[in-house]
């Protein structure tokens, strides 16, 4: 198989590269810079989609960059990086003469309410309620093929929690101050705290750009990218200063959140929703590391 991978170079994109190449997939990779094994978004404008079997977009600007002032700019990236690769994906798909037979785009759980009691499965209704769940409306909007399309390719979002990995994602920057014993809860530590390790959102990935079985559905299917364990901030806390041996004594206030992060961006750390896999278990797709323990320890492993 052959799959296009919009922003391949990211956390998520290598991890998802190197697991297509080691099943024997052929990759390749949108970017902004040209290179071996890549194409530019220019490129795709251009000259259109390349033969691929599968398409994925997982490009847009890191929510999470501790180098970026939340404001009117960042903003704007945020939605562009995300939405205007999308269109061009899809666009490019809808172009085609012969269209790949799996297109996935991974959003994120942000539609979903934060709630300390709410239990969301794929199947919830929602409709933005703040910044964070319009994109992911937006988001999701802007990957819908039209309807000519759809009776060979096979639409997929994956709404992914949290990614922790080694390299990058939410972990990055949480590793320093748990090593130095400076690790502790985000406020009240209650709020839930959905996540996956990112060689399961990767399996995931894979698993979503299998060829469907008999005709797609027009609309998308939707799958949570969460792991099944329904964790707290606290949890998460105590299991990752247990697996380092690290005491976890500091907990961070929310204003402090708030003032580092902008409070728009700092709720998805200081409030946070149970969100269920449910058709990503009924799929049947396998986790790899299904708890934070296991997870846990192959990221902090040496």
């Amino acid at each position: 198989m052959r799959v296009l991978i919009g922003g391949g170079s990211g956390f998520v994109g290598r991890e998802l590269t190197r697991l297509l190449k080691n099943k024997g997939h052929e990759v390749t990779v949108i970017s902004r810079q040209p290179g071996p094994g890549k194409i530019t978004w220019g490129e795709l404008e251009s000259h259109g989609l390349p033969p691929c079997e599968g398409a994925v977009n997982l490009a847009g600007e890191n929510l999470m960059n501790p180098l970026r002032w939340w404001n009117e700019s960042y903003k704007k990236d945020l939605f562009s990086s995300r939405i205007d690769t999308t269109k061009s994906l899809a666009q490019a798909i809808a172009a085609s003469s012969s269209p790949p037979h799996s297109w996935v785009v991974v959003s994120g759980v942000a539609c979903y309410k934060p709630s300390l009691t709410a239990e969301y499965t794929e199947e919830s209704a929602w409709t933005p309620f703040d910044i964070l769940s319009k994109l992911v409306k937006e988001w999701e909007a802007s990957a819908l093929l039209p309807e000519n399309v759809t009776n060979t390719t096979k639409q997929v979002v994956i709404r992914a929690g949290a990614v922790l990995g080694r390299d990058g994602g939410a972990m990055k920057q949480m590793l320093l101050p748990f090593w130095l014993g400076l690790g502790g809860t985000l406020g009240s530590g209650r709020q839930p705290f959905p996540w996956i390790h990112v060689s399961d959102l990767a399996g995931l990935i894979a698993h979503a750009l299998e060829p469907p079985a008999d005709t797609p559905s027009p609309s998308q299917q939707v799958l949570n990218g969460v792991a099944p364990a329904l964790n707290t901030n606290l949890e998460f806390t105590k299991e990752l200063g247990r697996v380092l041996r690290r005491p976890t004594i500091f907990p961070v206030p929310g204003f402090v959140m708030n003032t580092l992060m902008g409070s728009e961006r700092a709720i998805v750390l200081m409030e946070g929703q149970k969100v269920i896999p449910k058709r990503t278990q009924e799929a049947g797709f396998q986790y790899k590391y299904p708890d934070l323990t296991s997870a846990l320890k192959e990221i902090v492993r040496s």
